[in-house]
């Protein structure tokens, strides 16, 4: 404007300040003062399009604020941003939301193009902490509202220090205790895992004992199936500090670990509680070391990664050696109830967990559980972005992805939390590793070629906070328990959108005094694909497209928190 000014005639203050007696010429409109008494000089007039002349009689200080970057178009002055794009006209207000037939102007539209390298745009927070209580003034504020024992409730404060459920456990909790088939889903970090484990608690403490039974390790009575090593040594950590102190056995198998390993450990003593992986499970199933036939209670944790190609299969038939059938709820709920020995009956109740529900599910239970039995609990936020966490996405070349990873780790303050960086691939993570170690960058790796003894502890170690920089595979985004990390690097961005879902859960967990950062390094042109509907159902406020439930018509309708 200054410039074009200029070029008419003119001047501005610094022009002004070289030549003392030089005075503006007026615009149209704009008369130049004079003192009193003055004769009025030659006067020019210069002629301005109409638009230019009400930008210029706009107040100076909104002016400048229009030039200022934090006000972006779609927002009032000072307002706050749902998504914050380098170009203003694409940014979003919060107190926006797009229509759900309208289709958005997205950053990411061209990020196919080669042009597009070192576009971005950020998804900013618009809540300062995860959802921890309910709207509903009238919902239980205690774990004894919900039905739990005393000593169930008892050990939970003791032990943890927990003394009020979240939303994910006032829903869960009361429908477990009640002896049906359950399938809940609810975000990452909400407490699932307890969400579970209580109720599985009681039943075993509940569930009579006759003359003649002889619970052994080879006999367990419930069971909990976890997709990896790490994710069974973290639940049987938490669910170990619970039965401590109500007299109940846990123990874990997994895989990695040889048949003379896996047997002694099963003939150990009494298990109340066993958590396996898939292969480890099948594997003592097939050689009939292990029999489910007195089983009570079985879950399936993080359901969605269980129901993978990879562990289908074994899953199907763990679930046939369970002997599904309706769970006979009298029997262990009315202490009054009389007649036990006809009544009694040792099936299984299933309960499937997960922050993602996939499709397929009910037909792979069906075809053991009977669904009429069968309730689907899910959070109101269930495949939705957090809205907590502040997520990047960055339009890079493969070749400029270390040199921003770098710059990441180099601006990290000496009070940050942790960083985990994700990879696609283990030979990724190694090559990472090798440039790491290059900058003198102290990490730890993770990923399914280490060898089962090294990787047992690695995790541990990183939890222990022997190291703040985990660099890992997908084996590390799945239900592990990460409250001291801040910042999550997708260095290849994953694959899907679970995986997605997933990554980012590690940051902005229950318990975690960080709020957390997720910043996406968008490489590939199927990985633009996955960003569009990203930014899509972040404009939108929608669940993420492609993973509805699909359940069948005799199930419960769909409940919420």
């Amino acid at each position: 404007m200054a410039l074009l000014l200029s070029l008419w005639g003119i001047r501005g203050p610094a022009t002004a300040a070289r030549f003392p007696s030089w005075r503006p010429p007026a615009v149209r409109g704009w008369p130049v003062r004079r003192a009193s008494g003055a004769s009025p000089p030659d006067e020019h007039v210069v002629r301005i399009p109409h638009a230019w002349k009400l930008r210029l009689e706009r107040p100076a200080s909104k002016r400048e604020r229009c030039r200022n970057p934090e006000t972006e178009s779609g927002a009032s002055f000072g307002e706050k941003l749902l998504l914050r794009s380098r170009r203003r006209e694409l940014s979003q207000a919060a107190r926006h939301t797009t229509g759900r037939l309208e289709r958005p102007r997205l950053v990411s539209d061209g990020w196919k193009h080669r042009l597009s390298r070192g576009d971005y745009f950020q998804l900013e927070r618009t809540r300062k902490e995860p959802t921890r209580e309910t709207s509903d003034g009238d919902a239980p504020s205690t774990f004894l509202e919900l039905g739990l024992e005393p000593r169930v409730a008892a050990s939970l404060q003791d032990v943890l220090g927990i003394s009020r459920p979240t939303p994910v456990q006032l829903r869960t909790i009361p429908a477990l205790l009640k002896g049906g088939h359950a399938l809940c889903g609810a975000e990452t970090g909400s407490g699932k895992t307890l969400a579970y484990l209580l109720p599985l608690f009681q039943r075993l403490l509940q569930a009579p004992t006759f003359p003649g039974d002889n619970v052994s390790g080879t006999s367990p009575r419930s069971l909990v199936v976890v997709p990896s090593r790490e994710l069974a040594g973290q639940v049987r950590r938490v669910a170990a500090l619970l039965a401590d102190p109500l007299d109940l056995q846990v123990k874990e198998i997994g895989g990695g670990r040889g048949t003379a390993v896996i047997r002694r450990r099963i003939h150990e003593g009494p298990s109340d509680l066993l958590i396996a992986t898939p292969g480890a499970l099948s594997k003592v199933l097939k050689r009939k070391m292990l029999s489910l036939e007195k089983l009570l209670f079985l879950v399936l944790d993080e359901v969605d990664t269980l129901l993978d190609a990879s562990f289908i299969d074994l899953v199907k038939d763990i679930v046939q050696h369970a002997f599904l059938k309706d769970v006979v709820q009298q029997t262990f709920l009315d202490p009054k109830f009389e007649d036990r020995d006809e009544a009694w009956d040792p099936k299984a109740q299933l309960v499937a967990m997960g922050a993602t529900l996939p499709k397929g599910l009910s037909q792979m239970l069906s075809e053991s559980a009977d669904l009429s039995n069968f309730t689907v609990l899910t959070g109101s936020s269930l495949h939705c972005l957090q809205p907590h966490v502040e997520q990047r996405f960055i339009r890079l070349k493969g070749g400029e992805k270390v040199a921003e990873l770098l710059q990441l780790l180099k601006e990290r303050g000496s009070s940050s939390g942790a960083v985990i960086i994700f990879c696609n691939k283990a030979r990724t993570v190694n090559w990472l590793g090798y440039i790491l170690e290059d900058h003198n960058i102290n990490h730890l790796r993770l990923q399914g070629e280490i060898a089962a003894d090294t990787r047992a502890g690695i995790f541990k170690a990183f939890q222990r906070g022997e190291s703040d920089i985990l660099l890992c595979t997908d084996i590390a985004s799945r239900g592990l328990d990460t409250i001291h990390v801040e910042l999550v690097i997708n260095y290849d961005f994953p694959l899907t959108l679970p995986d997605y879902l997933h990554r980012v859960g590690r940051v902005g967990r229950i318990g975690s005094k960080f709020l957390g950062t997720a910043v996406s390094f968008v490489t590939h042109k199927w990985d633009v694909d996955l960003v569009r509907k990203i930014e899509t159902a972040a404009r939108k406020r929608s669940p993420l497209p492609g993973l509805d439930i699909v359940v069948k018509e005799s199930l419960h309708p769909k409940k919420k928190f």
